[in-house]
């Protein structure tokens, strides 16, 4: 029974005591569970439970429900509750085990395709250990989290084929061994439900390839063997251009004539089945419980999953959820009684036998929303011909670069001399275009690992071009930090330009080749993503460098963001210093700002504690400090006064502000999971949707950095990573940390040492962030 629930009841049973009227209608809401109006003659079971419903034990229930549902087994508070069996009306069947209307624990769910799904439950999902049985012959046994086949499984596809090995979110990953139907079988690494990584390949003929892979063929150093002792080896690549390698003959046996390519021709007839497609998931079937009567007088919202929520009223619905949607059955509660039974819970509230059900005296309000950011860089502006400048050398840069063949790079393309200058006079020359600016020297650093980058971000120049370089002029941002470095945005908001000191420069020249290494091996980092790195030299009297890095906006979303916060783990100036009458939507918030603590759902949760831990370590690896998480909120429900909905532990209620606003219902999220081509949506760290919930700071402790949960959440979409990577702990830094310890605590301040400051930011991040049970 909810907290709501209890109260109205503890005050309907004392005003029953007061009125005969009203003791008869509360036999209409306790007494009468019955799943449609019974007439006189009417026997059933039901009525004979009336007693044991009413004092809140578990009892056996048959109910066949207004909408045609069935249900047989345990029932407690108004819920299955215990082993039962439901049955919808499309055909779908339940048996198992259930925990407050909710399939939880050991059970059999069953489609009327004949597929069957047994094993373990956890609040609707088919979530432990289980067993999938298709219609038309799959079969998966293994683990599963959300719906989602994760974990160790053995999938036997109709056609024959099998996959033993490591799932993850639905496909395969890490290492696993697929054979075909004819006895081929591939054993190594997997990516994506795709053979990627280091593996051997087994053809039933006793050849093999043992080697590098990428998106199901060799693409690296690998070797070819004959069952004849004869192999080949060298470097694999879908392009005939940059293969190269040597054939190995038996002994006493001339050169063979064979074409490697044989191999990738072959291959292509080595498919991975898809499998079936679920096509309703179990925690996408509704409960006829949660149908609600029409007779609740006061107004209601809906949710963006078409439940109902009228606030107080909604304890009263939970007690007539078995009425029809006619309203027949339905408890008839007049004015008096209302006002009777409201001023009995005010009385109950003020003597404190129960908490008050009135929300809270300070709701949150969405912030004011900020202006489009950044001043246009038009003509006659101070940056109008460095604004020409970036974008003619940009342009010139990408448009002359030949296409990525291999991501494999030698050392030298990481080589900090490894630049190229070029000059651009106002009449043009043989390689450049004229212009109307001043005359300036260009510099493109690392050329060839920028343009490696951007293909491994999926990147595509010419889209990058029209972005930095189209007719649309930049926008400049003052800085929002310390650093007083400038930043520039593109029109589309896809990526932004940010000024660099000399020393950042050198920092990221130095780690670079860590950073592209590491952004290769995870996919998933939360790293900031970088897509090249320039110098504008002025020519004249002046002589002016400018150097500036160009990334990706991680604010650039479909939805509109209304909170920011940028978190580090420290406490000493983390506040902002905007009366509360400036902050807007564009406002940077910061530690002691955040009243949030974030619950993701659980494949959600260790997917990302994974990742921030590799992307710490690598940070520490290469002594970077100072960098934070940026993180932004879009609330999904709030009123038309702008006001946040808070959620119920079972139903999101409100109703969304923007109505052209994507929205993301339990459904959908559901379909997000299960269907791999929408992946491209929700990622980890982009439109991922999440439950904020409200915490408040003692008063007596200034620098608490988490406040305490208040069970107030919110339906949140959240996007986030990690910036600000190019700060190394030199001298300076080393300087500020001991003034600043003489002063403060040592372990509030910024300037720390990497392996502090990454153990203290894990620490932090991970209090901030946990798995929503």
């Amino acid at each position: 029974m909810s907290k709501e629930q209890g109260c109205v009841l503890k005050a309907w049973e004392v005003t029953m005591k007061k009125t005969q009227q009203a003791k008869k209608r509360a036999n209409n809401i306790f007494g009468t569970v019955s799943v449609a109006p019974q007439t006189d003659d009417e026997t059933s079971t039901t009525n004979e439970n009336d007693d044991e419903s009413s004092t809140g034990e578990m009892y056996h229930a048959e109910k066949v429900l207004p909408n045609g549902d069935y249900y047989t087994g345990q029932w407690y508070d108004s819920f299955p509750h215990g082993h039962g069996k439901y049955l919808w009306t499309d055909g779908c069947t339940y048996i198992g085990e259930w925990y407050n209307g909710k399939t939880m624990g050991k059970g059999k769910f069953g489609w009327p395709s004949g597929a069957t799904y047994e094993g373990e439950f956890k609040s609707g999902y088919m979530d432990g250990t289980g067993t999938y049985t298709g219609p038309s012959g799959d079969a998966y046994r293994g683990q599963w989290v959300m719906n989602l086949k994760h974990g160790h499984g053995i999938k036997s596809f109709a056609n024959g084929d099998v996959y033993d090995g490591e799932w993850r979110r639905g496909l395969q990953e890490a290492q696993g061994k697929y054979r075909w139907r004819d006895e081929s079988f591939y054993i190594g690494e997997w990516k994506n439900g795709s053979i990627c990584g280091k593996g051997t390949f087994v053809w039933s003929d006793g050849s093999r390839y043992d080697g590098f892979w990428d998106d199901g063929f060799p693409s690296g150093n690998g070797t070819f063997k004959w069952d004849d002792g004869s192999f080949y080896v060298g470097h694999w690549s879908k392009d005939p251009e940059e293969m190269n390698g040597t054939y190995h003959p038996p002994e006493n046996e001339g050169n063979l004539e064979w074409d490697p390519k044989d191999v990738f021709n072959n291959l292509s007839e080595y498919t991975i089945c898809s499998g079936e497609r679920v096509p309703v998931l179990p925690s996408q079937k509704k409960l006829s419980v949660w149908n609600s009567s029409k007779r609740v007088e006061k107004p209601r919202r809906i949710s963006v999953d078409g439940r109902v929520s009228v606030g107080l009223d909604r304890a009263f619905e939970k007690m007539n959820m078995w009425g029809s949607e006619s309203g027949e059955g339905a408890a008839d509660i007049d004015s008096n009684t209302r006002r009777d039974l409201d001023a009995e819970i005010m009385r109950l509230e003020a003597e404190g036998f129960i908490q008050s059900l009135k929300p809270s005296p300070v709701p949150i309000r969405l912030p004011r929303a900020g202006k489009k950011q950044g001043e246009t860089i038009s003509k006659g502006h101070r940056n109008y011909d460095l604004m020409l400048n970036l974008q003619l050398g940009i342009r010139h840069a990408v448009g002359k670069q030949a296409p990525v063949v291999s991501l494999d790079l030698k050392h030298s393309a990481f080589d900090p001399k490894e630049k190229v200058w070029t000059r651009f006079p106002p009449e043009g020359t043989k390689y450049t275009p004229p212009h109307q600016s001043t005359e300036f020297k260009w510099k493109d650093y690392c050329p060839l690992v920028f343009r490696s980058l951007r293909k491994l971000f999926k990147v595509d120049p010419a889209d990058y071009m029209l972005s930095l370089c189209g007719n649309d002029a930049l926008r400049e941002l003052s800085s929002p930090g310390k650093s007083g470095m400038f930043f520039y945005l593109t029109n589309d908001d896809r990526y932004m330009i940010k000024t660099m000191k000399k020393s950042e420069t050198k920092v990221f020249l130095r780690m670079l080749a860590a950073y592209y290494n590491h952004v290769r091996a995870f996919e998933n980092t939360l790293v900031i993503k970088f897509y090249g790195l320039h110098c504008v030299k002025l020519t004249g009297t002046i002589q002016k460098k400018v150097r500036f890095v160009i990334m990706g906006n991680l604010f650039c979303s479909e939805y509109s963001i209304h909170r920011r916060f940028d978190l580090k783990g420290s406490s000493l100036g983390r506040t902002t210093d905007k009366p509360e009458s400036q902050i807007n939507s564009n406002t940077i918030l910061k530690d002691l700002d955040l009243n949030f603590i974030f619950r993701l759902q659980k494949a959600w949760f260790q997917e990302f504690t994974r990742q921030v831990d590799k992307d710490c370590e690598f940070l520490e690896q290469e002594r970077i400090m100072d960098y934070s998480l940026l993180v932004g909120i879009h609330f999904r429900e709030a009123s038309v006064a702008g006001e946040l909905i808070p959620s119920g532990a079972r139903t999101p209620i409100g109703e969304f502000e923007d109505e052209t606003a994507p929205r993301l219902s339990r459904a959908d999220v559901d379909q997000l999971l299960s269907d791999p081509t929408r992946w491209a949506s929700i990622r980890l760290g982009g439109n991922m949707p999440a439950r904020a919930e409200r915490t408040m700071r003692r008063s007596d402790s200034e620098f608490q950095l988490v406040g305490e949960p208040t069970g107030e959440y919110y339906e949140v979409v959240m996007i986030f990573g990690i910036i600000d990577i190019l700060q190394d702990y030199d001298i300076s830094k080393k300087l500020e940390h001991a003034y600043k310890s003489i002063q403060y605590d040592p372990t509030s301040i910024s300037a720390v040492d990497p392996r502090l400051y990454s153990r203290r930011f894990r620490d932090f991040i991970f209090k901030v962030f946990t798995e929503d049970d």
